[in-house]
């Protein structure tokens, strides 16, 4: 059982509070910062199209093997 006042959750920091308020997308903001937001942009205007993932296999592996670059470089 959790102890009393362990339950409430924290404010967000100031920088996704910002961006909350300037109506970007929190999702986008962290994608953005990896460099990889092109690829995913253009993932999800293939689902959008498609409506079927299997569809969009190229931008799929793309968006993946980006975030996989960035974790090397980040290890």
């Amino acid at each position: 059982m959790a102890k009393p006042g362990h339950a409430w959750s924290r404010a967000p920091p100031p920088q996704e509070k910002a961006e909350d308020e300037e109506g970007e997308d929190p999702l986008d903001a962290r994608i953005a910062r990896t460099g990889c937001l092109e690829q995913h942009r253009e993932l999800q205007e293939c689902m959008a199209e498609q409506r079927d993932w299997r569809h969009c296999q190229p931008q799929l592996r793309a968006f993946g093997a980006c975030m996989a670059r960035r974790e090397r470089r980040e290890h």
